[in-house]
Order: structure tokens, then sequence, then C-alpha cells
């Protein structure tokens, strides 16, 4: 069951834009759990311009087979043009917790 588990980094503006988009995830059974860490620094290059800005951080529990339907949501909500959407693979972890997120977003096939 772990091979199907992935967690999700998001960037959001705020936390209260990070509120919205998870609160969407969870509703609509994209996401079983999102973490919303508020204060986060990024450095990064944009349109060639060196950025330092204060962002939020989300970390989104979810399965393989909802992260492209999770990735068109949070492009529909989120504010920036290219928002950061990374799906990173769960190699292992407890088996009752990767069985509650399994039982949240569906099993590969179901909606």
């Amino acid at each position: 069951m772990s091979v199907e588990t992935v967690v999700c980094l998001i960037t959001t503006a705020n936390p209260e834009e990070g509120v919205q988009i998870a609160r969407a995830l969870v509703s609509e059974g994209l996401a079983a759990c999102v973490n919303i860490v508020p204060r986060v620094r990024s450095i990064y290059r944009w349109k060639g311009e060196l950025c330092d800005d204060e962002e939020a951080l989300l970390l989104v529990k979810t399965q393989r087979h909802r992260v492209e339907p999770l990735i068109q949501r949070v492009k529909a909500l989120h504010s920036y043009s290219v928002p950061e959407i990374l799906a990173l693979p769960v190699q292992a972890g407890s088996e009752d917790y990767l069985r509650w997120v399994g039982e949240c977003v569906g099993t590969e096939g179901r909606p």
C-alpha cells in the first residue's frame, strides 16, 4: 500500500490561501490530510529575477491516482500562475496510517 501513497509539496502565497486549498482538497476527497506550515522562506528565480519571499507550505497526503486531479484543482484555486506542486512517493510508513489515507481518497480505480 505504501507504494500508492504520495506526499505533495505545495507552496502558497500565505497561510490563508493554504487553508482554502487544503479545505477544498480534503472535502473533495483529493487528499486525506493537509498540514500547513505557515512560514517558510523561499529563495528562487522567477522571470530572470532573484526572489526571496515568505510563503506557506502544504504537506498533502494522498495516493498516486489522485495526483493529476489534485494538480488541476490546485491550479484552479491558486494565485500563482505556476504553483509549486511536487508529488513524492512514500516508501514506507505506518500501515494503519497508509490504510487510512487510502480509505479517505479511494483506492485505485475508484472515485
